[in-house]
């Protein structure tokens, strides 16, 4: 068998069982018209099933399904002798009826036996599509394939999820577990409702741990001037004389 093939299978087997807690050994129910095709295709089913489900099975018919094999039993005499290889599970029918109606039956509305249907009828097939948890399994090219979920099975599936708040774990599951805490004495505390912490908000920094800012020296000469100009008055300054002109002057002084 091909890994992707493989793959998928244990995809869909796991769904089941997370979801809808289906276990090994998986109940594989068979109705005349897969042991016909078969038959037809030369199939061991004893051996095919349990090789492409990679796990132990269990393959289960119906009195009222051997019953209508029996009727027609000229075209499907080799389906027959393939049906009455398997055990036979009790459909508490006292008169017989369809095998379809069987099947029905069997299956309930919440499949509670967890049934693998193995069928060729396609209208049986559209009926229990409609069903939540209910696995298809059918002959497609010689070989077994097991359907992918219904949409009935993965929208139930969802509401069971969001039902227990819990990632893959059926209501079977779920019950349990329960049991299983109160057997062990673990008790479940009621968690008190947490009171949200409220964010402080930014406060201004204390006066007391800060410094002062240093004022710069400011120079009395620019002060001055500064000072003298807002005023109005402006300093000149002295010019100072050589001494050889002082010198000069006080001759010409003398001689005059």
């Amino acid at each position: 068998m091909k890994i992707t093939r493989y793959k998928k299978v244990q995809k869909y087997l796991k769904f089941y069982y997370n979801n809808y807690g289906f276990h090994q050994p998986y109940q594989v129910l068979l109705d005349g018209t897969f042991c016909f095709a078969a038959f037809k295709e030369q199939i061991n089913i004893r051996d095919q099933i349990p090789k492409y489900l990679n796990s132990q099975v269990k393959l289960l018919t119906t009195r009222c399904i051997i019953i209508e094999t029996e009727k027609i039993a000229k075209k499907t005499h080799g389906a027959l002798t393939i049906l009455k290889q398997f055990g036979i599970h009790e459909c508490n029918h006292k008169e017989p009826i369809g095998g379809s109606n069987c099947i029905l039956s069997m299956i309930g509305r919440k499949n509670d036996k967890h049934y693998i249907l193995a069928t060729q009828d396609r209208d049986l097939q559209d009926k229990l599509r409609e069903k939540a948890g209910v696995p298809l399994l059918y002959l497609h090219n010689k070989s077994p394939t097991l359907e992918k979920p219904s949409p009935a099975s993965y929208a139930k599936a969802g509401q069971t999820l969001e039902g227990n708040q819990f990632m893959f774990i059926s209501e079977t599951q779920n019950e349990a577990l329960q049991t299983m805490k109160k057997v062990l004495g673990v008790e479940e505390k009621d968690e008190k409702p947490k009171i949200p912490i409220k964010k402080k908000k930014p406060h201004n920094p204390n006066p007391l741990s800060c410094k002062k800012k240093k004022k710069k020296p400011v120079n009395n000469n620019n002060k001055s001037k500064s000072e003298s100009v807002s005023e109005g008055k402006v300093r000149k300054r002295k010019k100072k004389i050589p001494q050889h002109l002082k010198e000069q002057l006080k001759s010409a002084v003398s001689n005059a």
